[in-house]
Protein backbone atom coordinates (compact mmCIF):
# COMPACT_ATOMS: atom_id res chain seq x y z
CA UNK A 1 0.00 0.00 0.00
CA UNK A 2 2.74 2.49 0.95
CA UNK A 3 4.53 1.87 -2.36
CA UNK A 4 1.27 2.31 -4.30
CA UNK A 5 0.30 5.55 -2.51
CA UNK A 6 3.82 7.01 -2.74
CA UNK A 7 4.71 10.47 -1.44
CA UNK A 8 2.14 12.42 -3.42
CA UNK A 9 -1.45 13.54 -2.98
CA UNK A 10 -2.67 10.15 -1.69
CA UNK A 11 -0.21 9.86 1.21
CA UNK A 12 -2.25 11.96 3.65
CA UNK A 13 -5.34 9.96 2.74
CA UNK A 14 -3.83 6.60 3.73
CA UNK A 15 -5.33 6.44 7.27
CA UNK A 16 -8.79 7.19 5.86
CA UNK A 17 -8.40 4.52 3.17
CA UNK A 18 -7.45 1.93 5.78
CA UNK A 19 -10.31 2.98 8.05
CA UNK A 20 -12.83 2.58 5.23
CA UNK A 21 -11.56 -0.88 4.26
CA UNK A 22 -9.55 0.10 1.17
CA UNK A 23 -6.52 -1.48 2.82
CA UNK A 24 -4.81 -3.41 0.05
CA UNK A 25 -3.79 -2.52 -3.50
CA UNK A 26 -6.11 -4.85 -5.49
CA UNK A 27 -9.14 -3.54 -3.58
CA UNK A 28 -8.01 0.08 -3.90
CA UNK A 29 -7.70 -0.30 -7.66
CA UNK A 30 -11.40 -1.09 -8.12
CA UNK A 31 -12.59 2.17 -6.56
CA UNK A 32 -15.14 3.97 -8.70
CA UNK A 33 -16.18 7.63 -8.64
CA UNK A 34 -18.91 7.00 -6.03
CA UNK A 35 -16.39 5.29 -3.73
CA UNK A 36 -13.97 8.21 -4.14
CA UNK A 37 -16.70 10.75 -3.39
CA UNK A 38 -17.73 8.78 -0.28
CA UNK A 39 -14.35 9.43 1.34
CA UNK A 40 -14.20 13.03 0.03
CA UNK A 41 -11.31 12.60 -2.38
CA UNK A 42 -10.19 15.80 -4.07
CA UNK A 43 -9.93 15.93 -7.85
CA UNK A 44 -6.14 15.69 -7.59
CA UNK A 45 -6.46 12.55 -5.44
CA UNK A 46 -8.88 10.98 -7.90
CA UNK A 47 -6.48 11.65 -10.77
CA UNK A 48 -3.59 10.31 -8.68
CA UNK A 49 -5.43 7.09 -7.80
CA UNK A 50 -6.36 6.46 -11.43
CA UNK A 51 -2.82 7.13 -12.62
CA UNK A 52 -1.22 4.90 -9.99
CA UNK A 53 -3.59 2.05 -10.82
CA UNK A 54 -2.47 2.33 -14.44
CA UNK A 55 1.19 2.34 -13.42
CA UNK A 56 0.72 -0.59 -11.02
CA UNK A 57 -0.77 -2.70 -13.83
CA UNK A 58 2.43 -2.12 -15.78
CA UNK A 59 4.89 -2.43 -12.87
CA UNK A 60 5.94 1.23 -13.32
CA UNK A 61 5.15 2.64 -9.88
CA UNK A 62 8.71 3.98 -9.58
CA UNK A 63 7.57 6.88 -11.78
CA UNK A 64 4.42 7.60 -9.76
CA UNK A 65 5.64 10.58 -7.74
CA UNK A 66 7.28 12.31 -10.73
CA UNK A 67 4.29 11.85 -13.02
CA UNK A 68 1.88 12.96 -10.29
CA UNK A 69 3.87 16.10 -9.46
CA UNK A 70 3.52 17.26 -13.07
CA UNK A 71 -0.18 17.92 -12.43
CA UNK A 72 -1.10 16.21 -15.71
CA UNK A 73 -3.93 13.71 -15.97
CA UNK A 74 -3.32 10.20 -17.30
CA UNK A 75 -4.71 10.98 -20.81
CA UNK A 76 -2.42 14.01 -21.00
CA UNK A 77 0.60 11.93 -19.98
CA UNK A 78 -0.23 9.24 -22.52
CA UNK A 79 -0.27 11.87 -25.26
CA UNK A 80 3.27 13.01 -24.50
CA UNK A 81 6.03 11.99 -26.90
CA UNK A 82 8.57 9.35 -25.97
CA UNK A 83 11.21 12.10 -25.89
CA UNK A 84 9.22 14.14 -23.35
CA UNK A 85 8.61 11.10 -21.15
CA UNK A 86 12.33 10.44 -21.16
CA UNK A 87 13.58 13.99 -20.59
CA UNK A 88 10.91 15.18 -18.13
CA UNK A 89 10.46 12.03 -16.04
CA UNK A 90 13.62 9.99 -16.68
CA UNK A 91 11.58 7.12 -18.08
CA UNK A 92 13.63 4.36 -19.70
CA UNK A 93 12.99 3.39 -23.30
CA UNK A 94 11.54 -0.03 -22.52
CA UNK A 95 9.38 1.45 -19.77
CA UNK A 96 8.07 4.09 -22.19
CA UNK A 97 6.89 1.35 -24.53
CA UNK A 98 5.12 -0.35 -21.66
CA UNK A 99 3.63 2.93 -20.42
CA UNK A 100 2.08 3.98 -23.72
CA UNK A 101 0.76 0.48 -24.46
CA UNK A 102 -2.92 0.77 -23.50
CA UNK A 103 -3.27 -3.03 -23.24
CA UNK A 104 -1.60 -4.08 -19.99
CA UNK A 105 0.87 -6.95 -19.99
CA UNK A 106 -0.11 -7.65 -16.39
CA UNK A 107 -3.82 -8.10 -16.80
CA UNK A 108 -6.16 -10.58 -18.46
CA UNK A 109 -9.80 -10.14 -19.44
CA UNK A 110 -12.30 -11.14 -16.80
CA UNK A 111 -15.13 -13.52 -17.67
CA UNK A 112 -18.27 -11.70 -18.76
CA UNK A 113 -20.26 -13.60 -16.17
CA UNK A 114 -18.58 -11.79 -13.29
CA UNK A 115 -18.73 -8.19 -12.10
CA UNK A 116 -16.37 -7.29 -9.23
CA UNK A 117 -17.59 -5.54 -6.11
CA UNK A 118 -15.95 -4.51 -2.85
CA UNK A 119 -17.04 -7.04 -0.26
CA UNK A 120 -15.50 -9.83 1.76
CA UNK A 121 -16.50 -13.22 3.05
CA UNK A 122 -19.55 -15.16 1.95
CA UNK A 123 -22.07 -12.99 0.05
CA UNK A 124 -25.30 -12.15 1.84
CA UNK A 125 -28.68 -12.34 0.12
CA UNK A 126 -28.97 -8.56 0.09
CA UNK A 127 -25.69 -7.47 -1.40
CA UNK A 128 -24.79 -6.83 -5.00
CA UNK A 129 -22.74 -9.95 -5.67
CA UNK A 130 -25.56 -12.14 -4.39
CA UNK A 131 -27.93 -10.51 -6.86
CA UNK A 132 -25.44 -11.21 -9.64
CA UNK A 133 -25.31 -14.88 -8.63
CA UNK A 134 -29.07 -15.02 -8.32
CA UNK A 135 -29.52 -13.80 -11.88
CA UNK A 136 -26.99 -16.16 -13.44
CA UNK A 137 -28.39 -19.09 -15.38
CA UNK A 138 -26.26 -22.09 -14.43
CA UNK A 139 -26.62 -23.69 -17.86
CA UNK A 140 -25.33 -20.56 -19.54
CA UNK A 141 -22.45 -20.44 -17.08
CA UNK A 142 -21.53 -24.03 -17.87
CA UNK A 143 -21.65 -23.27 -21.59
CA UNK A 144 -19.40 -20.26 -21.01
CA UNK A 145 -16.81 -22.42 -19.23
CA UNK A 146 -17.07 -25.07 -21.92
CA UNK A 147 -16.61 -22.57 -24.74
CA UNK A 148 -13.65 -20.89 -23.08
CA UNK A 149 -12.00 -24.20 -22.25
CA UNK A 150 -12.40 -25.63 -25.75
CA UNK A 151 -11.05 -22.48 -27.38
CA UNK A 152 -7.99 -22.48 -25.11
CA UNK A 153 -7.20 -26.11 -25.91
CA UNK A 154 -8.32 -26.35 -29.53
CA UNK A 155 -4.78 -27.25 -30.60
CA UNK A 156 -4.37 -29.99 -28.01
CA UNK A 157 -7.54 -32.02 -27.32
CA UNK A 158 -5.63 -34.32 -24.95
CA UNK A 159 -5.49 -31.53 -22.39
CA UNK A 160 -9.22 -31.55 -21.77
CA UNK A 161 -10.27 -34.26 -19.35
CA UNK A 162 -13.75 -33.09 -18.48
CA UNK A 163 -15.80 -30.07 -17.56
CA UNK A 164 -16.76 -29.91 -13.91
CA UNK A 165 -20.10 -31.26 -12.88
CA UNK A 166 -20.18 -28.98 -9.88
CA UNK A 167 -22.43 -29.93 -7.00
CA UNK A 168 -22.01 -29.01 -3.36
CA UNK A 169 -24.14 -31.23 -1.20
CA UNK A 170 -23.80 -34.31 0.99
CA UNK A 171 -20.02 -34.50 0.68
CA UNK A 172 -20.15 -34.77 -3.10
CA UNK A 173 -16.68 -34.83 -4.69
CA UNK A 174 -16.20 -32.72 -7.79
CA UNK A 175 -15.46 -34.13 -11.20
CA UNK A 176 -12.71 -31.60 -11.76
CA UNK A 177 -10.53 -30.39 -14.57
CA UNK A 178 -6.91 -31.37 -15.01
CA UNK A 179 -5.24 -28.63 -17.00
CA UNK A 180 -1.78 -28.09 -18.41
CA UNK A 181 -0.30 -26.16 -21.28
CA UNK A 182 0.86 -28.21 -24.31
CA UNK A 183 4.25 -29.77 -23.80
CA UNK A 184 5.60 -28.60 -27.13
CA UNK A 185 8.76 -29.84 -28.76
CA UNK A 186 12.16 -29.25 -27.21
CA UNK A 187 14.91 -27.64 -29.24
CA UNK A 188 16.76 -29.92 -31.68
CA UNK A 189 14.17 -32.66 -30.98
CA UNK A 190 16.72 -34.21 -28.63
CA UNK A 191 14.52 -34.02 -25.54
CA UNK A 192 10.92 -35.10 -25.15
CA UNK A 193 8.49 -33.09 -23.01
CA UNK A 194 7.70 -34.77 -19.69
CA UNK A 195 4.40 -36.65 -19.39
CA UNK A 196 1.57 -35.08 -17.43
CA UNK A 197 -0.71 -37.01 -15.10
CA UNK A 198 -4.19 -36.73 -16.62
CA UNK A 199 -6.16 -37.63 -13.51
CA UNK A 200 -7.47 -35.30 -10.88
CA UNK A 201 -5.79 -35.81 -7.51
CA UNK A 202 -8.12 -37.51 -5.02
CA UNK A 203 -9.27 -35.35 -2.13
CA UNK A 204 -7.70 -37.85 0.28
CA UNK A 205 -4.28 -36.91 -1.15
CA UNK A 206 -4.66 -33.35 0.14
CA UNK A 207 -6.68 -33.36 3.36
CA UNK A 208 -4.02 -34.83 5.70
CA UNK A 209 -0.98 -33.00 4.33
CA UNK A 210 1.00 -31.39 7.15
CA UNK A 211 1.47 -27.66 6.56
CA UNK A 212 2.74 -24.69 8.53
CA UNK A 213 1.39 -21.18 8.04
CA UNK A 214 4.25 -18.77 7.40
CA UNK A 215 2.26 -15.58 6.81
CA UNK A 216 -1.34 -14.43 7.24
CA UNK A 217 -3.30 -12.54 4.60
CA UNK A 218 -1.61 -9.15 4.31
CA UNK A 219 -2.95 -6.04 6.00
CA UNK A 220 -1.01 -2.85 6.73
CA UNK A 221 1.30 -3.28 9.71
CA UNK A 222 1.38 -7.09 9.64
CA UNK A 223 4.95 -7.52 8.36
CA UNK A 224 6.16 -8.26 11.90
CA UNK A 225 4.01 -11.37 12.06
CA UNK A 226 6.54 -13.16 9.86
CA UNK A 227 8.59 -13.69 13.02
CA UNK A 228 5.82 -15.71 14.66
CA UNK A 229 6.02 -19.43 13.89
CA UNK A 230 2.71 -21.22 13.69
CA UNK A 231 2.46 -24.90 14.67
CA UNK A 232 1.93 -27.57 11.99
CA UNK A 233 -1.68 -28.26 10.98
CA UNK A 234 -3.65 -30.47 8.63
CA UNK A 235 -4.26 -28.92 5.24
CA UNK A 236 -8.01 -29.57 5.53
CA UNK A 237 -8.13 -26.89 8.25
CA UNK A 238 -7.32 -24.30 5.59
CA UNK A 239 -10.58 -24.79 3.67
CA UNK A 240 -12.77 -26.03 6.51
CA UNK A 241 -15.04 -22.95 6.33
CA UNK A 242 -14.21 -21.31 3.00
CA UNK A 243 -13.12 -22.59 -0.42
CA UNK A 244 -9.50 -21.96 -1.31
CA UNK A 245 -7.32 -21.37 -4.34
CA UNK A 246 -3.93 -22.92 -3.56
CA UNK A 247 -1.08 -21.73 -5.76
CA UNK A 248 1.83 -24.17 -5.55
CA UNK A 249 4.98 -22.12 -6.12
CA UNK A 250 7.99 -23.77 -7.71
CA UNK A 251 10.41 -21.17 -6.29
CA UNK A 252 9.40 -17.82 -4.77
CA UNK A 253 12.46 -16.03 -6.19
CA UNK A 254 11.73 -17.19 -9.75
CA UNK A 255 10.63 -14.33 -12.02
CA UNK A 256 7.92 -16.49 -13.63
CA UNK A 257 6.55 -17.66 -10.28
CA UNK A 258 6.47 -14.09 -8.98
CA UNK A 259 4.70 -12.92 -12.13
CA UNK A 260 2.09 -15.67 -11.81
CA UNK A 261 1.50 -14.83 -8.15
CA UNK A 262 1.18 -11.12 -8.90
CA UNK A 263 -1.21 -11.82 -11.78
CA UNK A 264 -3.50 -13.98 -9.68
CA UNK A 265 -3.40 -11.83 -6.53
CA UNK A 266 -4.31 -8.71 -8.53
CA UNK A 267 -7.79 -10.28 -8.87
CA UNK A 268 -8.19 -10.51 -5.07
CA UNK A 269 -11.31 -8.28 -4.89
CA UNK A 270 -13.13 -10.74 -7.14
CA UNK A 271 -12.12 -13.72 -5.01
CA UNK A 272 -13.11 -11.77 -1.88
CA UNK A 273 -16.55 -11.14 -3.38
CA UNK A 274 -16.87 -14.85 -4.12
CA UNK A 275 -15.81 -15.82 -0.59
CA UNK A 276 -12.67 -17.58 -1.88
CA UNK A 277 -9.37 -17.36 0.00
CA UNK A 278 -6.00 -17.21 -1.76
CA UNK A 279 -3.11 -19.30 -0.40
CA UNK A 280 0.42 -19.77 -1.75
CA UNK A 281 2.12 -23.11 -1.08
CA UNK A 282 5.92 -23.40 -0.79
CA UNK A 283 7.86 -26.67 -0.71
CA UNK A 284 10.98 -25.01 0.74
CA UNK A 285 11.20 -22.57 3.65
CA UNK A 286 13.92 -19.94 3.22
CA UNK A 287 12.96 -17.05 5.50
CA UNK A 288 14.62 -14.34 3.39
CA UNK A 289 12.77 -15.61 0.31
CA UNK A 290 9.42 -15.50 2.09
CA UNK A 291 10.09 -11.88 3.09
CA UNK A 292 11.01 -10.96 -0.49
CA UNK A 293 7.93 -12.69 -1.88
CA UNK A 294 5.30 -11.54 0.67
CA UNK A 295 3.65 -9.11 0.39
CA UNK A 296 5.44 -7.56 -2.63
CA UNK A 297 4.23 -10.17 -5.12
CA UNK A 298 1.65 -12.04 -3.08
CA UNK A 299 -0.46 -10.67 -0.23
CA UNK A 300 -2.44 -13.81 0.55
CA UNK A 301 -1.50 -16.37 3.19
CA UNK A 302 1.69 -18.38 2.58
CA UNK A 303 2.08 -21.94 3.87
CA UNK A 304 4.99 -24.37 3.98
CA UNK A 305 4.25 -27.85 2.63
CA UNK A 306 6.66 -29.76 4.82
CA UNK A 307 6.45 -33.08 3.00
CA UNK A 308 5.76 -31.66 -0.49
CA UNK A 309 2.35 -33.33 -0.40
CA UNK A 310 0.63 -30.83 -2.70
CA UNK A 311 3.46 -31.07 -5.21
CA UNK A 312 3.33 -34.88 -5.16
CA UNK A 313 -0.45 -34.77 -5.63
CA UNK A 314 0.06 -32.74 -8.82
CA UNK A 315 2.22 -35.56 -10.16
CA UNK A 316 -0.08 -38.39 -9.17
CA UNK A 317 2.02 -39.27 -6.13
CA UNK A 318 5.44 -38.36 -7.52
CA UNK A 319 7.17 -35.01 -7.72
CA UNK A 320 7.14 -33.47 -11.19
CA UNK A 321 10.76 -32.48 -11.82
CA UNK A 322 12.77 -31.39 -14.83
CA UNK A 323 16.36 -30.24 -15.25
CA UNK A 324 17.05 -26.61 -16.11
CA UNK A 325 18.76 -27.56 -19.37
CA UNK A 326 15.90 -29.61 -20.82
CA UNK A 327 13.06 -27.75 -19.11
CA UNK A 328 14.20 -24.22 -19.92
CA UNK A 329 17.19 -23.85 -22.25
CA UNK A 330 15.81 -26.39 -24.77
CA UNK A 331 12.15 -25.47 -24.25
CA UNK A 332 10.80 -22.61 -26.43
CA UNK A 333 7.57 -22.48 -24.41
CA UNK A 334 9.42 -21.95 -21.14
CA UNK A 335 11.55 -19.23 -22.73
CA UNK A 336 8.37 -17.52 -23.97
CA UNK A 337 6.99 -17.72 -20.42
CA UNK A 338 10.18 -16.10 -19.14
CA UNK A 339 9.90 -13.24 -21.62
CA UNK A 340 6.26 -12.69 -20.64
CA UNK A 341 7.27 -12.38 -16.98
CA UNK A 342 10.29 -10.18 -17.74
CA UNK A 343 8.02 -7.76 -19.64
CA UNK A 344 6.26 -7.06 -16.34
CA UNK A 345 9.45 -5.56 -14.88
CA UNK A 346 9.69 -8.08 -12.05
CA UNK A 347 12.98 -8.77 -10.25
CA UNK A 348 14.32 -12.26 -9.60
CA UNK A 349 17.01 -14.24 -7.82
CA UNK A 350 18.42 -17.76 -8.07
CA UNK A 351 17.99 -18.86 -4.44
CA UNK A 352 16.39 -22.22 -3.66
CA UNK A 353 15.37 -25.40 -5.47
CA UNK A 354 13.73 -24.68 -8.83
CA UNK A 355 13.24 -28.03 -10.56
CA UNK A 356 10.12 -29.21 -8.71
CA UNK A 357 7.16 -28.07 -10.76
CA UNK A 358 4.12 -26.45 -9.23
CA UNK A 359 0.52 -25.81 -10.18
CA UNK A 360 -2.80 -24.81 -8.69
CA UNK A 361 -5.76 -26.38 -6.88
CA UNK A 362 -9.24 -25.03 -6.24
CA UNK A 363 -10.70 -26.84 -3.23
CA UNK A 364 -14.29 -26.52 -1.99
CA UNK A 365 -15.11 -25.85 1.64
CA UNK A 366 -15.39 -28.73 4.09
CA UNK A 367 -15.03 -32.08 2.36
CA UNK A 368 -16.73 -31.09 -0.89
CA UNK A 369 -13.65 -31.87 -2.94
CA UNK A 370 -11.26 -30.57 -5.59
CA UNK A 371 -12.89 -28.47 -8.30
CA UNK A 372 -9.87 -27.74 -10.47
CA UNK A 373 -6.25 -28.72 -10.83
CA UNK A 374 -3.61 -27.07 -13.02
CA UNK A 375 -0.16 -28.53 -13.64
CA UNK A 376 2.96 -26.54 -14.57
CA UNK A 377 4.09 -28.67 -17.48
CA UNK A 378 6.55 -26.10 -18.83
CA UNK A 379 8.45 -23.84 -16.44
CA UNK A 380 6.35 -20.69 -16.03
CA UNK A 381 2.97 -22.04 -17.19
CA UNK A 382 0.05 -20.17 -15.55
CA UNK A 383 -3.43 -21.33 -14.79
CA UNK A 384 -5.40 -18.66 -16.72
CA UNK A 385 -6.89 -16.29 -14.10
CA UNK A 386 -10.11 -15.91 -16.11
CA UNK A 387 -10.52 -19.68 -16.07
CA UNK A 388 -9.85 -19.89 -12.32
CA UNK A 389 -12.43 -17.17 -11.69
CA UNK A 390 -15.02 -18.97 -13.85
CA UNK A 391 -14.61 -22.17 -11.84
CA UNK A 392 -14.82 -20.29 -8.52
CA UNK A 393 -17.88 -18.38 -9.72
CA UNK A 394 -19.67 -21.54 -10.81
CA UNK A 395 -18.74 -23.19 -7.51
CA UNK A 396 -20.36 -20.39 -5.52
CA UNK A 397 -23.42 -20.18 -7.81
CA UNK A 398 -24.13 -23.82 -7.03
CA UNK A 399 -23.51 -23.27 -3.32
CA UNK A 400 -26.03 -20.41 -3.29
CA UNK A 401 -28.60 -22.40 -5.23
CA UNK A 402 -28.44 -25.18 -2.66
CA UNK A 403 -28.67 -22.71 0.24
CA UNK A 404 -31.76 -21.11 -1.30
CA UNK A 405 -33.61 -24.35 -1.94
Amino acid sequence: MEEFVGNGVLKGLLPKLVEEGWDDVPTLKIMNSDDMNAINMTQEQKVGCTGRSYLHDRSLLQYGDKLESSGKSLPELLNLSAENLSTQFGMKRGHIARFIDRTSACTEPLPKSHTPTKTTGAPSRHNRIYKIFESVNSKKMQNSISSMWKSSTKNDKSLEQSLPDLKIKDGYTFKGIVAAEPGGSRAYDCVNPPPVVDKLAPYSALENISVQKLTPEYKIGMEGLLKAKAPPMKASELWRDRPAVLLCIRRPGCIMCRAEAHQLYSKKPIFDALGIQLIAVLHEHIESEVKDFWPRYWGGAVIFDRGMGFFKALGGGELLKEKFLSGFIFNPRAIANYRRAKAMGIKQNLKGEGEIKGGLFIVGSGRSGIAYQFIERNFGDWAPPAEVIEICTQMQVNLLSFSIF
